[in-house]
């Protein structure tokens, strides 16, 4: 029998689109009830336009939740709020500063009601700070952050790709873990916290790759695409094959570089493997045209029982259906018929827990009656 972690805790989240979304899911599907407030009208901005296929950002990320719809503009609205605030244990939100206070819902204004509550603000640039009040979105954080100027391969303009890390990294895992960690302490103590969550700020937290690279060869900058783990290693980048597919090899460690050469047909390469700098180009140029000599599936076959960090670099579709994935049940469907969607299942494993779907993204304001009431 499952038995989810975060059973019995009761979660408000106040906020839209990605992070603070991801945040509460995660806690959702750990067992938490969360209840999400939306605004009146068309709710969370991820719901996209009234009639917008399922399958969307809101329906990945709103699963395992209920939802309420408040104006908080309104006298009673904010009562209620209060109502619920009682009976809660996390408040998240992702306004900009200030905001919840305007509304009478700032902490200053819930955690005498609650002294145990843990209130999260999720924001672009934090509480305080010169950029405090300015919008931005996820390559706005990456941009500040010194990640965007990163990820710019032979002259390339930089692309933040199709990952938002800011978002989903800096804003939703980094919430989720100061929310668990305040928690902690509120369950020994009584006292809740107040949690500053600033993505700009989590997203360079992250950033170690790049700072130790600066620290080891001294460049301000390092150079994007020359850059240890960016292409500026033999072994470890990725290679194209003979039918325009690509190869992922990450094979750092000398065993694993040794055994990627002998695979090759060429252990003559084993000592090249960190040629840097003006030796750099030689060195890709004969591996990448041994690699050019076959096609991926190939190479697959041919490394599938070498021990070298080598990878096919798939596209998504093939990502969802690979064997992995299916050995680990990290894809499922939400839903039921034509209504069934494509998830990610919560990845987070341990004993006594089994991850399910015990709600669909929920209708705008389908839990008012029940939640309210």
């Amino acid at each position: 029998m499952s038995n989810p972690p975060l059973r019995g805790l009761r979660v408000l989240d106040f906020t839209q689109l990605l992070p603070g979304a991801v945040c509460t899911q995660y806690l959702a599907d750990l067992g938490a009830e969360v209840i999400k407030i939306e605004p009146p009208g068309s709710g969370d901005a991820a719901r996209g336009p009234a009639g917008a296929p399922p399958g969307g950002i809101f329906d990945l990320t709103n699963r395992n939740k209920k939802s309420v719809v408040l104006d908080l503009k309104q006298p009673e609205a904010v009562a209620a709020v209060r109502r619920l605030v009682a009976g809660a244990d996390i408040l998240v939100e992702g306004f900009r500063p200030g905001v919840m206070a305007r509304f009478g819902l700032g902490y200053a204004d819930l955690q005498p009601l609650r002294p145990a509550l843990i209130y999260c603000a999720i924001t672009g640039y934090g509480q305080d700070g010169p950029l405090a009040a300015k919008a931005g979105h996820d390559i706005n954080y990456q941009a500040e952050a010194g990640i965007l100027g990163q990820n710019v391969v032979d002259g390339s303009r930089p692309s933040p790709g199709g990952f938002p890390i800011a978002d989903l990294a800096g804003g939703g895992l980094s919430a989720a873990a100061g929310i668990l960690a305040a928690l902690f302490d509120a369950q020994r103590s009584g006292q809740g916290r107040y949690i500053d969550i600033a993505m700009t700020d989590c997203a360079m937290a992250l950033n170690v790759a790049a700072l130790a690279s600066r620290a080891m060869f001294g460049a301000p900058n390092p150079v994007p695409g020359r850059d240890i783990l960016s292409g500026g290693l033999p072994c470890y980048r990725t290679y194209r094959t003979a039918d325009d597919r690509y190869l992922a090899v990450g094979a750092l460690e000398p065993k694993f570089w040794r055994n990627f050469c002998a695979a090759l047909g060429r252990p003559d390469l084993a000592a090249r493997g960190w040629d840097m700098g003006a030796k750099l180009a030689a060195a890709v140029a004969e591996v990448a045209a041994e690699i050019a000599c076959k096609t991926l599936a190939e190479w697959m076959e041919i490394f599938t029982n070498v021990d070298a960090c080598v990878s096919p670099v798939l596209s998504l579709a093939e990502s969802l259906d690979s064997a992995h994935a299916a050995a680990r049940g990290t894809v499922m469907a939400v839903g039921e018929g034509e209504a069934a969607t494509t998830h990610y299942a919560n990845p987070i494993r341990m004993s006594g827990y089994a991850f399910e779907v015990t709600l669909p993204p929920p209708v705008l304001g389908a839990h008012n009656g029940d939640i309210l009431s």
